[in-house]
């Protein structure tokens, strides 16, 4: 090997090297990731909306308070990922956000707001153990495939403390 390819091998490494750890560092898992968890936590937070007015059960309302309280921030921070990255919110060719795991119908949503008392909070429950599955399904895809390790960070965090509440929830609707 010459010289020439000595420097230019050298240049390589350090220039891969030395772009570890930079804000520039995702891929388009991380930005997959961002724009369907924006909207999956959106979707979170008007469902724990809906509990204060529906619900008479202080379980209930305590962990949908909780969710809201968690969920509020992190989309924050998602979005300013996103603008960090330079890339809009939605992808330009994303009408509909149907095929995001866990979410809701929109029929299943209105169906939810009709209820009251225990039968909401039994609905509310179920609803909520199959959207934090969602997002628990998400949020281990970008462990595995995100290159970001902030949001890698967050993903993991979405998995222990969804989880958690998974078990919450399964525990409440045996009451």
């Amino acid at each position: 090997m010459n010289r020439v390819s000595i420097s230019a091998a050298l240049l390589t490494v350090a220039a891969v090297v030395g772009g570890c750890g930079t804000a520039d560092d995702h891929n388009d898992q991380d930005v997959a990731f961002a724009r369907a968890m924006i909207v999956h936590h959106a979707q979170a937070v008007d469902m724990a909306e809906l509990v204060p007015s529906r619900s008479t059960a202080k379980a209930v309302i305590d962990l949908a308070g909780r969710v809201r309280s968690a969920q509020d921030p992190e989309i924050s921070l998602m979005r300013d990922w996103l603008a960090e990255w330079d890339v809009p919110e939605a992808a330009p060719s994303h009408d509909s956000h149907a095929e995001t795991p866990g979410m809701m119908s929109a029929d299943e949503m209105s169906g939810l707001t009709s209820l009251k008392g225990p039968e909401f909070d039994r609905r509310w429950l179920e609803m909520m153990i199959r959207h934090h599955q969602g997002a628990v399904d998400m949020a281990e895809a970008e462990v595995e495939k995100g290159l970001d390790a902030e949001v890698k960070a967050l993903a993991q965090k979405v998995v222990d403390a969804q989880r958690a509440e998974i078990s919450d929830m399964q525990d409440l609707l045996q009451l």
